[in-house]
């Protein structure tokens, strides 16, 4: 039986490393700033507000979407783009509690 290397790693490093590969894009941080500076659902065409095609912008959706930092619903032939405000808060637990466990001495230095 062959094992993937991810698959050496305890279930929560496993977990953070997928939350944490979503937000390791530029257009993911602007597509989940925009849905939080809109304070609502977005209905049809998001690309407008990023410099990339509607295929690539569709990518970054579906990334953010399969972690569930964002949901997706269809309305009629628009879909509609929400922050998921649950999982968000969740984000940010997650990467709080993963920076607070990384404890660097006072007197640190690399040479």
């Amino acid at each position: 039986m062959v094992i993937s290397k991810i698959e050496l790693f305890d279930e929560l490093l496993r977990n953070r490393a997928l939350l944490f590969k979503a937000l390791a894009h530029p257009a993911r941080l602007q597509i989940l700033q925009f849905l939080a500076e809109t304070k609502t659902c977005i209905s049809g065409d998001i690309t407008e507000v990023l410099p990339l095609s509607r295929t690539t912008v569709n990518q970054h959706l579906k990334e953010l979407k399969d972690v569930g930092l964002i949901q997706g619903h269809v309305t009629g032939v628009n879909m509609n783009y929400c922050l998921d405000y649950n999982k968000v808060k969740q984000m940010k637990e997650i990467l709080s509690g993963f920076l607070n466990e990384i404890e660097i001495p006072e007197n640190f230095c690399c040479k």
